[in-house]
């Protein structure tokens, strides 16, 4: 298969998908997720695969949503399959969260497993598809986190009570901290990180392995620990989720504060802004 904006391959049955936009940092354009999903369903479906791993080109796993492909002041924005445009809907309904959950629930919903390698940085929207896969591997430097919460608005995708203990969901989310791949592991938001040096040796050690299992039994693990999760919430939770996104990205009283600096100062004026005192105490973002 071929696509434009990730490299597909299988191998050992492994299907390697790899977010290719490494001039972007592989930020999310429609095009890109279009590419993914499209990817892993075809994975899904072929009897020749049984794990399927994401990973990132360049210097990282994925820095976030690519904001200019849906922001960029173009009369007709990009956006993703199933934007409802309507004038009754589209202001208010949030029509960004919803296109990231259905996108993602794709890697929640495919019978096989999704693991994730991550170097460099997984941020924002990438901590979000990082953090829907079933099974994350990360560099013990890398550094992952969501400081859009700091001024922008909530998680697209509200993964943080799911993946950790309450004390950290409530720093990371209320922060906008980061934290690296060793630290993510201590918290129990990945499942490894290994020495960045280690890394794809590691992954892929773990991926023999498991491969080596056959796919029914694989989906059959899968799907109950699926259903305990969707019989406490999970979905459900998630969907619920995307009104308060709205709200703090649109209506909340300072809403828009981020876009507007940035339009009139530059992005590095709006970042400066956002992160600055972090910056100050030392954090890592």
């Amino acid at each position: 298969m071929e696509f434009e904006n990730i490299l597909y391959g299988v191998e050992d049955r492994i299907a390697t998908i790899t977010l290719n936009r490494p001039e972007k940092r592989n930020a999310l354009s429609p095009a890109l997720r279009h590419d993914i999903l499209t990817a892993i369903k075809a994975a899904e479906r072929d009897d020749d695969v049984a794990v399927i791993l994401l990973q990132g080109a360049g210097h990282g796993f994925c820095a976030g949503y690519d904001m200019n492909s849906y922001a960029g002041g173009n009369k007709n924005p990009e956006r993703p399959e199933g934007w409802n445009h309507s004038e009754h809907f589209e202001s208010w309904t949030g029509q960004f969260p919803r296109s990231c959950l259905r996108d993602w629930l794709t890697i929640w919903d495919c019978l096989k497993p999704v693991v994730a390698k991550v170097h460099g940085f997984a941020l924002a929207g990438g901590s979000e598809i990082m953090s829907m896969c079933d099974i994350v591997f990360a560099a013990d430097d890398a550094i992952m986190g969501y400081p859009p919460t700091r001024a922008q608005g909530t998680p697209d995708v509200e993964y943080f009570p799911w993946k950790m203990t309450m004390a950290q969901a409530k720093y990371l989310q209320l922060t906008g901290n980061s934290v690296t791949g060793k630290r993510a592991e201590e918290i129990g938001w990945i499942a490894k990180s290994f020495p960045a040096d280690e890394l794809d040796a590691q992954v892929a050690r773990e991926l023999r392995a498991m491969s080596s299992i056959h796919p029914a039994m694989l989906a059959a693990n899968k799907q109950a620990l699926n259903q305990t999760y969707e019989t406490m919430g999970f979905r459900a939770a998630l969907q619920s989720a995307v009104p308060w996104y709205v709200m703090g990205a649109s209506f909340r009283p300072g809403a828009g504060e981020f876009r507007q600096i940035a339009a009139n100062e530059g992005i590095k004026a709006a970042l400066t802004w956002r992160d600055g005192a972090f910056r100050e105490e030392g954090f890592v973002l």
